[in-house]
C-alpha cells in the first residue's frame, strides 16, 4: 500500500490553512465498497501516503498532497482526494475464513435489525429484541449440543463402549472396557467426563475469538456529542450517540452464552450419570447428589434466560459502563457447576455400562420445537409492527426477519446435522456396530432433497423471469441507443445484464417460499421423529413399496448432501486460508453479513462498522474544524452505507457542512427494503435533509445499487437519471474500441461522476452553510441548488 509510515497531516498543528474570505480547501473522502482495494487504486497514484490510522484501517493521500491544507488553494483544480482503507477489518488474513463456522449466529443477528418501522410501539420492539436474542441463545446451546452428541454420545459412549467400533478405532482403545482391560477411564461416567473437554473448549473458544475480536474491532468509542430533538428522537436509530458502542450488551450476551454452553454440557454429561442413579439399585447418595445437581443446573439455566431478557441495547447514550460481577461470575458459577458435574459423573459405579443413546433425541427435539415456536411467535410480532406503520418497499411486508431467524435456525440444524452423520459414518464403517445419531438428525438430513428440489424450481422460475425481462428491454436498449442498434447480439448482452440486475429486486419472494418450506419441512421431520422413533426408512417398512423407496431415497441422499454440505464448508474455509483470491471472495460475505453491530448473539463476526464509522466521523469532524474547507464523502457500494451511516453520526453543524455522493449504492434497494426501521423512507428522507447537499448515481445494469426513491418530489434531488452503460453501443470517436459494460464497478470512469462532484462542491460554503428557504416544502429547496448539486 505504497508507504506506509504514517504522515501527520498539516491541519492538526497550525489551525486552519485558509484565511476568512478565501474559499476553501476541498477535501473528497473516498469510502470503497465490498471486496476492498488498495489506496494507489482509489487515489490512482503509485505513491500514497498513509497520513492516519494503523494496519487494520487508515487513511491515505497521495504522496503530492500530504501538505495541501498548507498550499493556496488556486493552486490546484478539484479536490484533495483521501482513501479510507477498511478491507482489513473484513477479509484481511487467512484465519478469518474459519469464521465461516459462525454464519448461523451472523444470519439470526441480522434477524434483529430487519424489524418493520414502528413508531410509538416501544414495547413490541423490545420484545421483537427479545425473541430474536432467545432464537440466538438457542443456537449456541444447538452448537454446544452438536459437540456433545460427536464427542460424548458417539465417540465416548456407543464407539468406545462397544467393542467392534472401539476395535477398528485405536485411539479409543485405553476408553473400551475390554481393549483396556477395565482401565480406569474405561467407566461410562470416566469416558463422559473426558470427552466433555472437547465441547467445553469449544465454548471457551468462541468466548475467547469474541472478547478478543470485541477488543481488536468493536472497542473504539464513537465522537461523544449531545444529540439535537432531531437527532434523538429521528426517523433512525444510526444517529443516536450509543448506536455504534454495544459493549455491555455485548458482554452481558457473552456472559450469558459461554454460561449456557457450559450448563449444556454439563447436562450432557450429569443427565446419564443421574439417571443410572434413579434406577433399580443405585447408589442413594448418588442419587440425592444427582437431583440436587440437576436442580442446580435448571436454576442455572433460569438465570441464563433471564440474563438474556432483562434489557437490550443502550443507544440513546454512549453507555459505558460494564455489569463486572455478572460478566465474571456468570461464566465461572457455570464453569464449577461444571466441574462439580464431572466429579459427580466420575465416580465409581459398579455395574454401570453404556448402551443404546444418550438422551439427545429430546434435547434436538426441544431445541427444534422451541426455535420454530420463537419463529412463529416473532413473526406475529414483526406483522403486528408492520401494520401501525406499513410501508410497501419492505421486503416481506416486514417478515424479512422472521424469515432470515428461521433460516439461522435451519443452517444451524443442517450444520449439526451433518457433523453428526459425518462422525457417525466415519466412526461405524459397517454401519451395525453403534446405534449412530439421535434419530430427530436423520429426519431432518430426509427433508433436505425435497428442499432442494423447491430451491431448483424457484431458479428456474427466476430464469424464466430473467429471459422475459431481457426481451422487454432489448426494446428499452433500442432507444437509449437510437441508430446505433445494429449488432443483436451486443443488445442481447446488455438487454440480459439489465435482466440479471432486476432479480435482485425477486430475492423476498425467494426468502419467503424457502423460509416457509423450510418451517413446513421441518416440523414435518420433528413429527415424524417423535411419533416413530425410528429413522424414515424405519418407519415406512410396513407401507406402500413407492412411499418407502422414496423414503429410502430422501434419507440416503440428504445424509450424503450433508456430508457433502459439510466437506465443501471446511474445504472452502481451508481454501480460503492459503488463497487470497478465495478469501477475498469470503470477505465480500462479512462486508455486507457484519455490518452490524452484535445485538443479538454475540459469537457472531465482529461488526467492522463499529470501528469504521467512528473512524470516519472523526476523520471529518477534526479536518472541517480545523480547515473550515469543504468536504464531500464519496461512498461506493457498502461504502456508501458507511457514508451514510458516519454523516447520521456527525454533529449537526458539521452535517451541514458535509455533500454526499453515493454510486452504486444498496442504501435503498437493499438496505431500505430488509431493514425499513434504519434505512427507511423516514431515514433516507431526514438524511437528505440534514446534509447540505446529496447526490446518488446508479445504474441499470448494477445488481447492488440503485435509486434512492425518496418519497414525494425529493427524488430528483437525489438521484441523477440512469447513468448510460455502457457508455457507447458501438464503435466512436471516444470509444474507438467496444465499451465495456460496468454493471457495479467504475462508476469513477464514468463523466457524470466528475460532473456531479464538481457541483456538490460548489454548493457548500467554506464557512457557513448556504441558508435554507424556510416556508417551502422540502421538495421545492431544490430551488436553492439542490436540484442542480
Amino acid at each position: 500500500m505504497g508507504n506506509a509510515q504514517p504522515h501527520g497531516p498539516a491541519e492538526g498543528t497550525e489551525g486552519p490553512a485558509t484565511r476568512p474570505g478565501e474559499p476553501g480547501t476541498s477535501l473528497e473522502l473516498l469510502v470503497h465498497g465490498v471486496g476492498g482495494t488498495t489506496p494507489e487504486e482509489m487515489l490512482d497514484d503509485p505513491r500514497t501516503v498513509r497520513i492516519t490510522g494503523d494496519d487494520t484501517a487508515a487513511v491515505f493521500r497521495r504522496a503530492d498532497d500530504v501538505d495541501a491544507e498548507r498550499r493556496p488553494a488556486g493552486r490546484r483544480e478539484g479536490p484533495v482526494p483521501e482513501a479510507y482503507v477498511w478491507c482489513n477489518l473484513t477479509s484481511g488474513n487467512g484465519t478469518r475464513a474459519l469464521w465461516l463456522l459462525l454464519l448461523p449466529f451472523m444470519v439470526v443477528n441480522l434477524a434483529h435489525w430487519m424489524r418493520p418501522t414502528a413508531h410509538g410501539r416501544r414495547r413490541t420492539v423490545r420484545l421483537y429484541g427479545l425473541l430474536v436474542r432467545l432464537t440466538g441463545l438457542s443456537l449456541t446451546v444447538l452448537l454446544v449440543a452438536a459437540a456433545c452428541e460427536v464427542a460424548l454420545d458417539l465417540a465416548a459412549w456407543q464407539c468406545a463402549g462397544t467393542h467392534a467400533c472401539a476395535a477398528r478405532h485405536s485411539w479409543l482403545g485405553f476408553l473400551s472396557p475390554r481393549a483396556s482391560d477395565g482401565g480406569w477411564w474405561s467407566t461410562p461416567g470416566r469416558r463422559l467426563a473426558l470427552a466433555s473437554l472437547v465441547p467445553a473448549a469449544l465454548t471457551g473458544l468462541l468466548w475467547f475469538l469474541s472478547l478478543r475480536t470485541w477488543s481488536a474491532y468493536e472497542s473504539q468509542q464513537p465522537m461523544t456529542h449531545d444529540p439535537g430533538p432531531e437527532e434523538g428522537d429521528g426517523h433512525t436509530a444510526l444517529g443516536r450517540p450509543g448506536f455504534w458502542y454495544g459493549r455491555r450488551l455485548v458482554a452481558r450476551l457473552r456472559a450469558a452464552h459461554t454460561a449456557a454452553g457450559l450448563l449444556t454440557v454439563a447436562a450432557a454429561v450429569g443427565s446419564a450419570a443421574a439417571r443410572h442413579d434413579r434406577g433399580p439399585g443405585g447408589p442413594a447418595v448418588l442419587g440425592v447428589l444427582g437431583i440436587l445437581l440437576e436442580t442446580a443446573l435448571a436454576v442455572g439455566a433460569g438465570v441464563v434466560v433471564a440474563v438474556v431478557c432483562r434489557r437490550g441495547r443502550t443507544e440513546r447514550r454512549l453507555d459505558g459502563e460494564l455489569d463486572r460481577r455478572l460478566v465474571r461470575c456468570l461464566p465461572l458459577a457455570a464453569l464449577v457447576l461444571l466441574a462439580l458435574t464431572l466429579l459427580y459423573a466420575g465416580w465409581e459405579r459398579p455395574g454401570w455400562e453404556s448402551a443404546g443413546r444418550l438422551p439427545g433425541d429430546a434435547t434436538f427435539g426441544a431445541l427444534a420445537l422451541a426455535q420454530g415456536l420463537l419463529v412463529i411467535v416473532l413473526a406475529g410480532v414483526a406483522h403486528s409492527l408492520h401494520r401501525t406503520d406499513p410501508d410497501r418497499r419492505a421486503a416481506m411486508r416486514g417478515l424479512a426477519g422472521p424469515a432470515v431467524a428461521m433460516l439461522a435456525c435451519a443452517l444451524g440444524g443442517v450444520m449439526s446435522g451433518g457433523v453428526s452423520q459425518r462422525v457417525s459414518d466415519w466412526l461405524d464403517g459397517t454401519g451395525t456396530s453403534i446405534p449412530g445419531p439421535p434419530v430427530l438428525l436423520t429426519w431432518q438430513a430426509s427433508v433436505i432433497p425435497p428442499l432442494l428440489l423447491l430451491l431448483l424450481v424457484l431458479c428456474g422460475w427466476l430464469a424464466r423471469r430473467a429471459w422475459r425481462i431481457a426481451r422487454e428491454e432489448r426494446a428499452a436498449v433500442e432507444r437509449e441507443y437510437p441508430g446505433e442498434t445494429g449488432d443483436p447480439g451486443r443488445t442481447r448482452r446488455i438487454a440480459s445484464v439489465r435482466a440479471v440486475a432486476a432479480l435482485t429486486d425477486r430475492g423476498p419472494r425467494v426468502l419467503a417460499v424457502t423460509s416457509a418450506a423450510t418451517l413446513l419441512l421441518g416440523a414435518a421431520a420433528l413429527v415424524g421423529a417423535l411419533t416413530t422413533d425410528e429413522t424414515p426408512s424405519e418407519a415406512t417398512r410396513d407401507s406402500y413399496a413407492v412411499v418407502h423407496g422414496a423414503a429410502e431415497t430422501a434419507q440416503a441422499l440428504g445424509s450424503w448432501l450433508i456430508g457433502l454440505g459439510f466437506i465443501l464448508f471446511v474445504t472452502w474455509g481451508r481454501r480460503a486460508y492459503k488463497d487470497a483470491s478465495a478469501r477475498r471472495t469470503i470477505g465480500i460475505l462479512w462486508d455486507v453479513g457484519t455490518f452490524w453491530p452484535r445485538a443479538a448473539h454475540p459469537f457472531a463476526p465482529p461488526c467492522y462498522a463499529e470501528r469504521a464509522v467512528p473512524d470516519l466521523t472523526w476523520r471529518i469532524a477534526t479536518w472541517t474544524r480545523a480547515t473550515g474547507g469543504r468536504l464531500v464523502i464519496s461512498g461506493h457500494s457498502q461504502g456508501s452505507v458507511l457514508a451514510a451511516a458516519t454523516a447520521w453520526q456527525l454533529p449537526r453543524s458539521t452535517r451541514r457542512r458535509v455533500a454526499l455522493l453515493t454510486y452504486g449504492s444498496p442504501l435503498e434497494r437493499l438496505y431500505g427494503r430488509w431493514f425499513p426501521a434504519h434505512f427507511g423512507p423516514d431515514a433516507l428522507s431526514s438524511l437528505h435533509r440534514e446534509v447540505d447537499c446529496w447526490r446518488n448515481l446508479h445504474r441499470r445494469t448494477d445488481p447492488i445499487g440503485g435509486p434512492m426513491r425518496l418519497p414525494g418530489d425529493r427524488g430528483p434531488d437525489v438521484d441523477r437519471p440512469a447513468l448510460k452503460d455502457p457508455l457507447a453501443y458501438g464503435r466512436t470517436e471516444t470509444h474507438p474500441l467496444p465499451a465495456p459494460i460496468l454493471g457495479h464497478s467504475g462508476y469513477q470512469s464514468d463523466p457524470a461522476f466528475a460532473e456531479e462532484r464538481r457541483r456538490l462542491l460548489s454548493r457548500l460554503r467554506p464557512e457557513v452553510p448556504a441558508p435554507r428557504q424556510t416556508g417551502e416544502p422540502d421538495g421545492a429547496q431544490g430551488s436553492t441548488g439542490r436540484s442542480s448539486a
